[in-house]
């Protein structure tokens, strides 16, 4: 079957790097008019009122893909209390408002993924508490928001991507540290940011129609 997002408007929030940049060249490449929410293109979606201000040009809005993200490398007697709330501002909250925006935008067969992680599943090497609280957290997000908009024929799914080959594991992790990483997964590599989006496509492709409140583990057999 071949993948066709002609005439269907992708939002992307976090679409300036890493995985969130891919998701827009690929859907872009499938045929989607696709426009991403970030700061670094003028949008800073902690401030409700630009996030409103932006998506006043949309009439409707057919995928909604939450990438955004930020991290910092420490344990908890080093996080400061203004930190934890960046965190948990940027990855959950956020995702909370600009997702509540959309859905008046959306219709019958829209879709709605959500990015966390592994350290949402489980634990992290590399993470602190406030960043795999906050990706555990939008795990929960996804199963309810599933649960509310079922009826409404709207899917909301999760992908959990494992540490992959991007700027924030570059500035999180040594080169002896991912090598030592890599020797650890069944599949014996870090993944790509191709690996991550493929799951994305399908998750808003036909191919999913019945596939709603799932979290996929993207992980090359980590346990």
């Amino acid at each position: 079957m071949k993948i066709d997002f002609s005439n269907k408007i992708t939002i992307v929030v976090g679409g300036s790097r890493g995985i969130g940049l891919k998701v827009k060249e690929k859907f872009s490449s499938l045929g989607s008019e696709v426009y991403s929410i970030s700061r670094t293109e003028g949008v800073d979606i902690s401030i409700p009122e630009q996030v409103d201000k932006y998506l006043m040009q949309f009439k409707k809005i057919d995928f909604l893909i939450n990438v955004v993200g930020i991290n910092y490398t420490k344990k908890i007697e080093e996080i400061e209390l203004s930190e934890w709330e960046e965190v948990i501002k940027t990855n959950l909250t956020s995702i909370f408002y600009v997702t509540k925006q959309c859905i008046s935008k959306m219709d019958q067969g829209s879709r709605i993924v959500n990015v966390s992680s592994i350290a949402g599943r489980n634990r992290s090497l590399v993470s602190g508490v406030h960043y795999t609280s906050s990706k555990s957290g939008l795990i929960g997000f996804t199963r309810q928001l599933a649960f509310e908009l079922g009826p409404k024929d709207i899917n909301v799914n999760c992908v959990c991507p494992s540490q992959t080959l991007t700027q924030m594991l570059e500035e999180s992790m040594t080169k002896e540290e991912q090598k030592k990483l890599s020797d650890d997964i069944p599949l014996k590599r870090l993944a790509t940011v191709d690996d991550q989006v493929g799951p994305i496509i399908f998750l808003c492709s036909e191919l999913s129609n019945y596939l709603t409140g799932a979290v996929i583990d993207v992980n090359g057999g980590q346990i």
